[in-house]
């Protein structure tokens, strides 16, 4: 073996603790990097192999009722390569032994003719069978995957549904997904339990609602080369007479849109934070490579004298820091491997796929291991150099003694300061680069913490705002149309009704020039008491009556300011238009969402005192009885529990942020550990002369400790501020970068999150102190006053 390499292994087992930190440092930004990439690219995997194979279309539509001779004329449309009909409707559905308000949509099958696009998936079962029900009233269903699971639903179990004012049984004979129903909920909450897609034979559903021969959903799929816009405009041209106002692409199919929204979050934090774990990793190559390059600079002038070229010398220094980065880079692809599948897992909670894999593509490894070497030679690579070009005689020397001056302490009249304390800010003073790195390390472990736990503050302050500050009531209903208020009194006389607050929401586009949004504009109370528009603040605000209040992303990408006119048009009924003021704009967490006074809607629309949307507050433990009574009323369409979908949110999104939040936090305490650590074993190598001479001149060790570990108290002391506002700057950019039309994340840090980033610190920094304590402890003074200086 080569003198160099005996040289490298003494060295690696010399500063083993040290290696070992930033090895670890450098796989947990590898970890993040690989898990977080390899699941998103695992998913994106998943979705395009199954929209291929289930040939999910391109362009969506929906009517009121049109003439399946309708069919013709729009295949011939330009652009248009194949298109499919099917009639579809959301109804209440109840299963035996749940109490829960439970939504199913019904989506027609036909056995004569099966799927050219948006084709289902049998997991388990048969296909529906066709004909009317059988003697029992039974008709054949399948059920979505995600509802069966959370009810226990298995071939041969029966719900029961409200299909167009009756209840018909749905005898479930196999479950399925679709290509629809990738990501399945309501109102764009992840709800398996509360909503639950069930095929059915196309004749049967479309004889429940007196719709045979007809259609009002359609899917087509576009001929290559021909564009988007010109399909969808050619589209709705046709369809408008029948009730159809607006024809939408894939952006705007709600499963693909959660789908791709998830995506592109986690593209984000899969690139932002484990650049920063990188960078740190970098930060402490360079710091440990230089130094231990300073205390061997005789070594290096010996190596030198005795033949050795500077390319071998270079070459040693490269190859210690190649070892640390590959011990670190294979434990963070071993990681990296686990939290991906783990993150892959609670995707599969959110997204259903006939099949989910975990696959770590060979490239992103290779890019992960390159992009790590990178950083670590980048911030050692000048240090090496200067160390090869370095001449023997000039290394035989030790470095030229610092530039020694009153320091700013002193000149500003701070002389009676303990001499412990003024050691101390003279030794930072005078090493001003070395100590700015070190509390720059520092300052990014804070931060990393108060990244790590802010997702937890923000699902917090989101559930919070969602259920307890808007959603005052405990129901929400709606009904199939319009009714009055003879309907809604009726609703207050139901069993533990305290209060009913009647709402009216319609569909509409808004338009300003060529920029158009299909939004549902909610019509609220003059003063809304149990549905209220709250912003991320908290602040309340009541709807107008001369105008629209639009969410600001929406006002946004509408490029409207208060004040400038918007075009309503109406997607229902009699298609109505109408040009409305912006009357403001607020600040909302979740979706695309326009509001007017309900008075002032119905009289947009041409109605009279109607509504068809009812929040409901109920007396303490009187949920259960309310909604069996709901189900019972015919007119009642569908019932939406408040309960039941703080619970979902609790059991998977709150879930799955705090096992993400935790990940984080750990691997921002090892970058805390990793830096307070180096910095005082550091520290302890390059001031041990000076720390023995003091006790030789008859300093305690607890004096000598205290000069040493003093420095690296102060470090943390003035990081803690500095971290914290990094930790806020570094959240609003991830949440400027995480913005999206569904939801927004209100950058809510609560102080505990503060307390514990410093706690998580000051840990790190008391065990570091303990490790070096030990050593000062036992210092051999005879054997460090030998060296030289």
């Amino acid at each position: 073996m080569r003198a160099l390499d005996r040289k490298l292994l003494r060295d690696l087992r010399l500063l083993w603790s040290q290696a070992l930190t930033i090895a670890l440092v450098v796989a947990s930004g590898v970890a993040g990097f690989v898990a977080t990439l390899s699941a998103v690219e695992s998913l994106s995997a998943a979705r395009d192999g199954y929209y291929a194979t289930s040939r999910f279309a391109d362009v969506f539509a929906a009517v009121e009722r049109a003439p399946d001779a309708l069919t013709t004329r729009l295949r011939a449309l330009p652009g248009v390569a194949d298109l499919q009909t099917t009639v579809e409707h959301t109804v209440r559905v109840d299963v035996a032994g749940s109490d829960d308000a439970l939504l199913g949509h019904l989506v027609g099958l036909d056995p004569v003719h099966p799927q050219r696009m948006n084709r289902v998936s049998l997991r388990t079962g048969r296909m529906p069978g066709s004909g009317a029900a059988d003697a029992g009233g039974a008709v054949d269903a399948l059920v979505s995957e995600g509802f069966a699971r959370a009810h226990g639903l298995v071939p041969g179990d029966q719900v029961q549904a409200l299909v167009n004012g009756k209840h018909r049984s749905l005898r479930i004979v196999g479950i399925a997904l679709s290509p629809e129903y990738i990501f399945a909920g309501f109102g764009g909450m992840p709800d398996m339990r509360g909503f639950g897609v069930f095929w059915v034979d196309r004749d049967v559903l479309a004889a429940a609602y007196d719709m045979r021969g007809t259609f009002n959903r359609i899917a087509i799929k576009r001929a290559p080369g021909a564009a988007e816009p010109a399909v969808i405009a050619a589209v709705e041209r046709v369809i408008a007479r029948y009730g159809g106002r607006e024809a939408h692409g894939r952006a705007s199919q709600p499963s693909h849109t959660m789908l791709e929204n998830e995506i592109r979050e986690q593209h984000v934090l899969g690139t932002v934070l484990p650049s920063i774990f990188l960078l740190v990793a970098a930060f402490l190559v360079n710091v440990v490579v230089s130094r231990l390059v300073a205390a061997q600079r005789e070594q290096i002038a010996a190596l030198k004298a005795l033949g050795y070229p500077g390319r071998a010398i270079g070459g040693y220094y490269l190859k210690l820091v190649l070892a640390i980065v590959a011990v670190g880079a294979a434990l963070g692809l071993l990681l990296g491997k686990w939290l991906g599948r783990m993150l892959l897992g609670l995707y599969a909670d959110f997204f259903r796929f006939p099949v989910l894999e975990h696959v770590l593509a060979p490239s992103l490894a290779a890019a992960s291991v390159a992009i790590v070497l990178v950083a670590a030679l980048a911030g050692s690579l000048n240090t090496v150099l200067a160390t090869v070009r370095m001449p023997p005689a000039t290394a035989m020397h030790p470095p030229a003694p610092g530039r020694y001056r009153r320091t700013l302490v002193e000149r500003l009249g701070l002389v009676r300061l303990p001499p412990t304390l003024r050691m101390i800010l003279r030794n930072m003073e005078r090493h001003p680069w070395r100590a700015g790195l070190s509390l720059a390390g520092v300052v990014a472990a804070v931060a990393m913490v108060v990244t790590g736990n802010f997702f937890r503050d923000a699902i917090e302050v989101v559930v919070d705002s969602k259920f307890r500050v808007e959603m005052r009531g405990d129901v929400a209903l709606w009904t199939p149309r319009p009714v009055t208020g003879d309907a809604w009194r009726e609703i207050g006389r139901l069993p533990g009704a305290v209060a009913v607050e009647p709402g009216r929401e319609v569909v509409v586009r808004l338009s300003n020039g060529h920029r158009t949004e299909r939004v549902a504009l909610q019509g609220a109370a003059a003063e809304p008491s149990l549905r209220r528009i709250i912003d991320v603040d908290g602040g309340q605000w009541r709807p107008p009556v001369d105008g629209l209040l639009l969410t600001d992303r929406l006002a946004d990408k509408l490029h409207l300011q208060v004040g400038d006119p918007v075009r309503v048009e109406v997607l229902e009924g009699d298609g109505r238009s109408r040009i409305l003021p912006l009357a403001g704009t607020v600040r909302g967490m979740m979706g695309l969402n326009a509001y007017i006074e309900r008075h002032a809607l119905n009289h947009l629309l041409g109605e009279g005192e109607v509504a068809n949307q009812f929040t409901v507050a109920l007396d303490r433990g009187g949920e259960a009885g309310f909604l069996r009574a709901a189900r019972a009323a015919p007119g009642i369409a569908g019932a939406f529990s408040k309960a039941t979908l703080w619970r979902n949110m609790q059991d998977i999104s709150a879930r799955n942020i705090r096992v993400m939040s935790t990940i984080l936090t750990v691997f921002a305490v090892v970058i805390a550990v990793g830096v307070v650590y180096n910095n005082a074993r550091i520290a302890l190598a390059e001031r041990s002369w000076e720390l023995a001479s003091l006790r030789v001149l008859g300093f305690t060790r607890a004096e000598v400790s205290a000069l040493l570990l003093g420095e690296l108290a102060l470090v943390i002391a003035l990081a803690l501020p500095l971290g914290m506002l990094a930790g806020d700057g570094l959240v609003h950019l991830i949440v400027g970068l995480l913005r999206s039309d569904q939801f927004f994340f209100p950058v809510t840090i609560l102080p505990r999150t503060y307390a514990w980033a410093c706690l998580a610190v000051v840990a790190a920094g008391l065990a570091s102190a303990l490790v070096v304590r030990r050593r000062i402890d036992r210092l051999d003074m005879v054997a460090v006053l030998k060296t030289r200086e």
